[in-house]
């Protein structure tokens, strides 16, 4: 059965993001070994990853990844023969979604449309709940009235539990497809 995750995507990302890729489906992201970029060890082929970004103690869905495969195919281009040659040259574009990162390795996805108008309701918010290796469960620690006022426990790849997952999905499917547009 897959498994449900939640990456945490920065300021940075989703700045880049707005500029010209709202309504768009990326095809790839990246998975790395720098705390810049999250870690997607955990994450397999068929897994979902929702990924997410924090603006003003607002949590948004940005778009919902299936993962395809872990693999650096012809779509990617050839690898860099130089140092400074850019690492995923067939990917033009989603740069930003971490292809020049240390250790960076493409993970390629069937994606929603990028979009920044799907928010997580605070009552959502409060509920959700992520579960370690060893089972052990926790929620988000400061939401405060609904909104989360610091972003750490967000901070990286987690699994969601399956309650959690289906709250996420039943927010992604039921958000209007038209708002996605909004705001190119």
């Amino acid at each position: 059965m897959a498994a449900t995750f939640t990456a945490l995507w920065t300021q940075s990302v989703c700045r880049a993001l707005r500029k010209d890729r709202v309504g768009l489906r990326p095809p790839v992201v990246y998975s790395g070994v720098h705390q810049s970029l999250p870690d997607w060890g955990a994450v397999e082929t068929g897994d979902v990853v929702y990924a997410l970004h924090v603006n003003r103690c607002v949590v948004h869905v940005v778009s919902r990844l299936r993962v395809l495969d872990w693999k650096q195919t012809e779509c990617c281009g050839s690898l860099p023969a130089f140092w400074a040659d850019p690492a995923y040259r067939g990917h033009p574009g989603w740069d930003m979604l971490g292809a020049g990162q240390c250790g960076a390795v493409p993970v390629h996805v069937d994606a929603t449309p990028i979009r920044f108008d799907v928010t997580v309701p605070g009552d959502l918010l409060s509920a959700l709940t992520w579960r370690n290796r060893r089972g052990v469960t926790r929620t988000l620690k400061y939401v405060v009235d609904g909104r989360l006022t610091n972003s750490v426990s967000l901070q990286g790849v987690y699994r969601l539990t399956d309650d959690s997952a289906t709250e996420l999905a039943a927010l992604v499917d039921g958000a209007s497809p038209a708002a996605a547009t909004v705001g190119r």
